[in-house]
C-alpha cells in the first residue's frame, strides 16, 4: 500500500486516519494510472483496493455523517460495476483449485474437458473485460478517487482517541462473529458470502493496529486472512457452478463438474469452520479490552 497504512505508538489517532484514508485513495489512482498492468490485474488490483477503503470508510462512519455513507455506497456501486469483468476469471481459478484437489479422485476431470472448460471460460474473460473495463468505467472511477481524495482533506479527526478507535474495530470485530453460521454444514452460499465480507473488514482494519501488536498482529492478519481466502474460493465455486448451470456456458459439463466442485467446498467449507471458530473466540468484550491494555502498554514504553 502507498503511504502510510498504520497507526503507530503514540500517534494522534485523527490525524494517522487521515493520512492513511488518503494512502488508499492513493493506491487505487495508482492502480488506475498505471500503463503496465493488464485489463485482468487492473480489475482485481482495483476490486481489492476498493474493499480496502471501503472497510476504512464502514469502520468510521460514526464520525463521517452522511458524506462518509455516500462514499462508502458509490465505491460498492463502482465495485459491483466490475464484478462481471472478474466472474470468468473467478470461474477459472475455481477449476483450477477443483481440479486439482480431486485430481487423484474417482470424480476426477478428464484432462481433455479440462482444456475446452478452461477454453471456454478464457474466452468469456476476455469478452467481459472488452465490455466492462471501458473509458467510461475507468473515468468514473477516476473522477470519484479525485472526488475522494479532497473529501478525505477536509475530515475533522483531530477529536478521535484510541478509545474510539477500539470501540470501531470492535463493532467490525462482533459483526463478523454473529455472521458464524450456527450449523455449518447448513450454511447458505449467500450467507458465507456475508461471513467472507466481514472478514475481509476486519482483516483490513487490523492492519492498522499492526505496529502496536507486532508479533501476535501479523498472525491475527495472516489468520484472518487465511480464512478470507477459504471463503473466497468457496464463493469462486459458486461461480463455476453458476456457470455450469442450465442454459450457461458450462452447462454441457454440469453433471462432470457437479462432485467436483462439491468435494472441494466441503473442504473449504471444513478449513473455514476451523479458522472462524479459532479466529473469533473471544468475546467482544474481551477483545476490546485486549486492544487498550496494548495501546497503554505501548504508550507506557
Amino acid at each position: 500500500m502507498n503511504g502510510r497504512s498504520a497507526l503507530s505508538p503514540g500517534d494522534a489517532v485523527g490525524g494517522a486516519l487521515r493520512e492513511i484514508a488518503a494512502g488508499a485513495v492513493a493506491q487505487a489512482q495508482a492502480i488506475l494510472n498505471d500503463p503496465g498492468r493488464d485489463p485482468t490485474a487492473k480489475v482485481h488490483d482495483i476490486r481489492r483496493a476498493l474493499k480496502r477503503w471501503r472497510a476504512l470508510l464502514r469502520m468510521m462512519a460514526p464520525h463521517l455523517g452522511e458524506a462518509g455513507q455516500a462514499l462508502r455506497f458509490q465505491a460498492r456501486d463502482l465495485a459491483r460495476s466490475l464484478t462481471v469483468a472478474r466472474d470468468a476469471q473467478s470461474a477459472i481459478d475455481a477449476l483450477n483449485d477443483a481440479t486439482e484437489a480431486s485430481a487423484e479422485l474417482p470424480i476426477a476431470l478428464p484432462a481433455r474437458s479440462c482444456v475446452t472448460i478452461q477454453k471456454r471460460l478464457d474466452a468469456l474473460r476476455v469478452e467481459n473485460e472488452r465490455n466492462i473495463w471501458t473509458d467510461e468505467i475507468q473515468k468514473n472511477l477516476s473522477d470519484y478517487l479525485t472526488a475522494a481524495g479532497w473529501q478525505v482533506s477536509q475530515w475533522d479527526l483531530e477529536a478521535l482517541t484510541f478509545s474510539d478507535l477500539a470501540d470501531m474495530l470492535t463493532a467490525t470485530y462482533r459483526r463478523a462473529r454473529r455472521s458464524m453460521p450456527r450449523r455449518w454444514g447448513e450454511a447458505e452460499g449467500e450467507d458465507l458470502h456475508d461471513l467472507r465480507r466481514r472478514v475481509v473488514e476486519h482483516r483490513y482494519q487490523m492492519e492498522l493496529i499492526e505496529p502496536v501488536w507486532p508479533r501476535f498482529a501479523r498472525i491475527w492478519v495472516d489468520e484472518a486472512q487465511r480464512l478470507r481466502t477459504r471463503l473466497g474460493k468457496y464463493q469462486d465455486l459458486e461461480m463455476l457452478t453458476a456457470k455450469a448451470a442450465m442454459h450457461q456456458p458450462l452447462a454441457h459439463w454440469r453433471s462432470k463438474l457437479t462432485p467436483v466442485i462439491a468435494h472441494r467446498q466441503t473442504e473449504h467449507l471444513q478449513a473455514a469452520r476451523r479458522l472462524a471458530t479459532r479466529l473469533f473466540a473471544e468475546p467482544p468484550k474481551g477483545f476490546r479490552r485486549r486492544l487498550e491494555a496494548l495501546w497503554d502498554a505501548q504508550a507506557d514504553d
